[in-house]
C-alpha cells in the first residue's frame, strides 16, 4: 500500500460540467487541497503553474480539446495606465481602500448578495447564504486579506479608512510575488464608478507600494465578453504553454 503524506497535493479530476464562458462548452477542472504548513507555498508554486484558489482548493482547467483559459499577471513596475484608466483613476479620487485581515461581516455579505443579484443571478455562485460567503473569506490557509473601499474622511491620510458606507470589496492573495485577486465585488448602484476596474488599479499600485512584481488577475478567455477587460492591464504576461509571454498590446 502506497501511503502519501499530508504535506504531498494529491491532485483530483472534475466530471464534465457547463463552461461559464463560452456557451455549448463543457469544462473539467484539475484540483487539489491547500492545506498544512505549506499551504502557501504550494498556493505560490501553483499560482505559477496557473492554478486559481478557492477556499482551501487549488484549481485550474482540463478542459479536453480546449486551452481558451489563460493565466494573466499584470507587470506591475511597468504598468502605465491609458488615457481612460486614468479616467477611471479620476472618477474614484474620493475612494480609499483599506486592507484588512480576512474576517466575514454583514456588510460586506449585503454588498455582495446585490452584486450576485445584479450581475450573477444565473452563475454558480447565485444561491450562497451567508455563511456560504463567510466560508469563502475565512477557509483559507494562506495569506489572505479583504480591502474594502469607502469614500475618503478628514483623517483618512492618516489612519489609512475611509468613511461612509461599503462600497466594493476585494478578497485577496498576498503571494511571494504578488498580490492575487481571488474575487472582488462592488455595490451595484454604484456601477458608473467602474469599480471592478479600480480595484485592479489599486493592487497595481498597492503591489508596487509592497514591492511585488505581479498582480494575478485570473484567468482571460479570448471570446468571453466579461473577461475581455483583464486586456486593458499592460504590459502583462500570459501563461503559454511552455512559459509565461509578455503581452505589449
Amino acid at each position: 500500500m502506497t501511503h502519501h503524506s499530508r504535506e504531498t497535493p494529491q491532485f483530483y479530476l472534475t466530471a464534465p460540467s457547463p463552461c461559464p464562458y463560452l456557451p455549448g462548452k463543457e469544462e473539467r477542472k484539475v484540483f487539489t487541497h491547500l492545506v498544512g504548513e505549506r499551504a502557501a507555498e504550494l498556493n505560490d508554486l501553483l499560482t505559477h503553474g496557473g492554478f486559481r484558489r478557492s477556499q482551501s482548493i487549488a484549481y485550474r482547467p482540463a478542459c479536453e480539446g480546449c486551452r481558451r483559459c489563460v493565466s494573466v499577471r499584470v507587470l506591475v513596475d511597468e504598468f502605465r495606465p491609458s488615457r481612460n484608466l486614468r479616467r477611471v483613476q479620476k472618477r474614484n479620487a474620493d475612494l480609499i481602500g483599506e486592507m484588512r485581515p480576512a474576517v466575514p461581516t454583514s456588510e460586506q455579505y449585503a454588498i455582495f448578495r446585490a452584486y450576485l443579484d445584479s450581475r450573477h443571478r444565473d452563475g454558480g455562485m447565485a444561491d450562497m447564504t451567508v455563511l456560504d460567503y463567510a466560508m469563502m473569506v475565512e477557509d483559507s490557509h494562506v495569506r489572505t486579506r479583504v480591502v474594502e473601499y469607502r469614500r475618503r474622511g478628514p483623517d483618512s491620510g492618516f489612519n489609512g479608512r475611509g468613511t461612509g458606507p461599503l462600497l466594493a470589496v476585494a478578497l485577496t492573495d498576498v503571494l511571494s510575488d504578488g498580490l492575487s485577486m481571488v474575487y472582488s465585488f462592488f455595490d451595484p448602484a454604484e456601477a458608473a464608478r467602474s469599480l471592478g476596474t479600480f480595484m485592479v488599479l489599486d493592487h497595481i499600485a498597492r503591489a508596487r507600494a509592497m514591492g511585488l512584481p505581479y498582480v494575478y488577475l485570473g484567468y482571460w478567455v479570448e471570446g468571453s465578453r466579461k473577461m475581455d477587460y483583464k486586456r486593458r492591464f499592460l504590459p502583462q504576461e500570459r501563461l503559454m504553454p511552455d512559459k509565461w509571454t509578455r503581452v505589449d498590446e
